[in-house]
């Protein structure tokens, strides 16, 4: 991903200049979520990919010899499984050289979801809870 490139104005857009090998790996990725959010929200944040729903779900961003999946994870099973990717910021970094793992990329979706979903219902609970009289 290059710093000086402008903000695309659509994951396709975003795709759309890269190699014909890695767009695949996008295209891939992006289906790999969405058929495990399929309600989310597709937007251009931080000039890459993301997917919303309560909340930010996954970004994901092609550099020169990885792809990057952001933030990051917090089941501890999952944060094992995805320690071989590990980034230093606790971001995943997926080689270009190597299959994509697609299927955990799917379960880390999935339990980004659970955890959006957990932090709204107590963040609706504190608000309802505050605002009712003593």
């Amino acid at each position: 991903m290059d710093a000086d490139r402008q903000t695309p104005e659509s994951i396709d857009a975003y795709i759309a200049p890269f190699p014909p090998e890695v767009r695949a790996i996008l295209q891939e990725i992006r289906a790999t979520i969405r058929k495990a959010v399929p309600t989310a929200e597709e937007r251009i944040s931080y000039k890459m990919p993301a997917f919303f729903q309560d909340g930010v779900v996954v970004y994901f961003a092609a550099f020169k010899k990885h792809i990057g999946l952001f933030p990051p994870v917090r089941d501890p099973a999952l944060r094992k499984a995805a320690a071989a990717y590990a980034g230093e910021k606790g971001n995943l970094r997926f080689p270009l050289d190597e299959p994509m793992p697609y299927a955990l990329i799917g379960k880390i979706v999935k339990a980004r979801v659970a955890e959006n979903k957990t932090a709204a219902v107590a963040k609706a609970k504190k608000k309802t809870g505050k605002s009712k009289p003593a």
